[in-house]
């Protein structure tokens, strides 16, 4: 009789974090909700419903596009699991979204397929860890200390250019590892047109201007995609990429 256990397959794998994901997730939820109501029923924070729902909604008129937004451009790459830990955690566009595309792509598999959401899925686990020690090292312990002697210069030009730096390093990152020429002049003609052209026609489409030149890139590079590429894609086929 043979000793072998099998391994466990990827139907598993997606069952359970689709099952941890969704109470985790969902636990998360109500803890961040419930703030609102312990200030209006415990708190005496002299604060009526009115104000609440004041709030909310000068914050969903601002991000609530984003709502949708990012759910769709994150999964392609983090996969299921990935998008679970990932919006549980937070930081997800500069911290943990490059962290999965720079394990991608350094152990050179494509996002959208199983290898990419392991890889994807363990660098969430790994920017995570090295996050708490971080926090705790560089803010619960030396925080005060190091505030006090970084020059207030540094720190003005930390602050301007640091999320940008991350980002633009990330950007150059996907387009060489994804290799997807058409669909990278598609977004950035579709950016310089919204941030250059339609915001400055249009003022107030300002707040938006993200999630516009992203659903809009995602509209014409599906209607200009290689059918044949992602009719092999569909069958099962994960060498190939989307043009």
């Amino acid at each position: 009789m043979s000793n072998t256990v099998a391994s466990p397959s990827h139907e598993a794998f997606e069952r359970t974090t689709t099952r941890w994901g969704s109470i985790t997730l969902f636990t998360g939820f109500l803890i961040a909700t419930s703030v609102p109501f312990y200030l209006l029923f415990v708190a005496d924070a002299n604060i009526d419903f009115g104000n609440i729902l004041t709030g909310f909604l000068a914050v969903f008129a601002v991000y609530g596009v984003f709502y949708i937004v990012e759910p769709l451009t994150y999964f392609p790459i983090l996969g299921p699991a990935g998008m679970y830990q990932a919006f549980m955690i937070g930081n997800v566009s500069n911290k943990l979204l490059p962290s999965a595309i720079v394990a991608q792509a350094t152990i050179g598999v494509k996002p959208g397929t199983r290898k990419g959401e392991y890889a994807a899925t363990m660098a969430i686990c790994g920017a995570a860890i090295i996050h708490v020690i971080s926090m705790v090292l560089f803010v619960g312990i030396l925080g005060t200390w190091l505030v006090s002697i970084i020059p207030e210069p540094v720190t003005n030009i930390a602050q301007l250019y640091i999320l940008p730096a991350i980002l633009g390093g990330v950007t150059v990152q996907l387009i060489t590892s994804l290799k997807q020429v058409k669909s990278t002049i598609i977004a950035l003609v579709i950016a310089a047109l919204v941030i250059l052209v339609l915001v400055r026609l249009v003022p107030v489409l300002a707040p938006g201007d993200v999630a516009i030149v992203v659903i809009l890139t995602i509209i014409v590079t599906w209607f200009t995609r290689n059918k044949s590429v992602t009719d092999k894609r569909a069958d099962g086929d994960d060498t190939v990429g989307i043009n």
